[in-house]
C-alpha cells in the first residue's frame, strides 16, 4: 500500500516544503556522499544520528559502536544534543529519502497550505524532536543511531488526520504481481499506518525493527495530532476549505464551461 496523491489543492506555495525536500537532499549528497561510499556515509550517521545512549549518558566510558565490520568503530562523545536536530535531515539510503521525501510532499504542502510556512517550519521541527523523544524513551540504553526525516513527517501526517481526515487519497495496492490504484479516505490511511507502527513499535526492540525506529514514528505522528489546532491559521484553512469545495463541485459538473 504507498499513497500516490490527494485530491487536495493548495493556494500558498509550498515554499517550505519543497525548502525541506531540498536541504534533505542536499545533505544527502554533500554530507552524507550520497551513499557512494560506505565510510563517509557511516561516519555522518555516527557524528550527526541520534544515540539513545549517548543522550541519556546510559553508555559507558569509552562505548564503541561498529556499523560494519569492515569499517573502524563509532566512538561516543558524550551527550550531544545537537543530533536531535541534525539527525531529522540524514538518512540510510536512496530508497530511504526517496520514500521520505514522497510522504513529505503528499501531506506536506497542504498542512503548509493550513498553517503558513512560519508556523509550519517550527510545527515541523517540533514533531521531529518529539519523534527523537520517544525513540529515546523506548530505548534509553540503546547503541544504534537513528537518521531520518520520517519522524517529522509522521507529525505532518498526524495533523494532516486532523486538518483533511475525509480527503481522498488515490493509493497503490499490490500483490505480487496484480495490482490497483484505488482513492480512500485519508483518516483511514493514516490510521492503518499508524496501528501498523503501534503494532510493530510493541512487537520489537529498539534497534531490532529492522532498521525502522517504530517509537519515532509514533512519536512523531502523536505530536502532530497534539499540535495541528494549535498551529492551525483559521484564515488559510477556511480559505483551503472553499478552495477544495470549489474543486468538488468542477469535478462533479465536469469541470470549466
Amino acid at each position: 500500500m504507498f499513497p500516490l496523491r490527494d485530491e487536495n489543492p493548495t493556494n500558498l506555495a509550498p515554499i517550505i516544503t519543497l525548502l525541506l525536500i531540498g536541504a534533505n537532499v542536499a545533505v544527502w549528497i554533500w554530507v552524507q556522499g550520497a551513499g557512494l561510499q560506505l565510510a563517509v556515509l557511516a561516519e555522518s550517521v555516527c557524528q550527526w544520528g541520534t544515540i539513545p545512549a549517548e543522550l541519556t549518558a546510559s553508555a559507558p566510558a569509552g562505548a564503541q559502536i561498529r556499523l560494519d565490520p569492515s569499517l573502524p568503530p563509532c566512538r561516543l562523545g558524550g551527550a550531544t544534543f545537537s543530533t536531535a536536530f541534525t539527525s531529522m535531515f540524514l538518512h540510510g539510503g536512496w530508497l530511504h529519502l526517496i520514500g521520505n521525501m514522497w510522504f513529505l510532499w503528499i501531506f506536506g504542502n497542504n498542512v503548509e497550505d493550513s498553517m503558513g510556512h512560519l508556523r509550519f517550519v517550527v510545527f515541523y521541527v517540533l514533531c521531529g524532536l518529539a519523534a527523537d523523544l520517544g525513540h529515546i524513551l523506548a530505548g534509553p540504553d540503546s547503541l544504534i543511531p537513528t537518521v531520518g526525516a520520517s519522524g517529522a513527517i509522521s507529525g505532518v501526517m498526524g495533523a494532516y488526520l486532523v486538518f483533511y481526515p475525509h480527503v481522498r487519497i488515490h493509493t497503490l495496492f499490490f500483490f505480487f504481481i496484480f495490482y490497483r490504484i484505488v482513492p480512500i479516505a485519508a483518516w483511514f490511511i493514516l490510521l492503518l499506518w499508524f496501528g501498523l507502527q503501534v503494532l510493530s513499535g510493541t512487537a520489537t526492540r529498539v534497534g531490532d525493527g529492522g532498521g525502522v525506529a517504530f517509537w519515532a514514528h509514533i512519536g512523531g505522528f502523536v505530536m502532530g495530532v497534539v499540535l495541528a489546532k494549535l498551529f492551525e491559521n483559521r484564515v488559510l484553512v477556511d480559505a483551503h476549505r472553499r478552495k477544495v469545495h470549489l474543486s468538488s463541485r468542477q469535478i462533479q459538473h465536469g469541470g470549466w464551461w
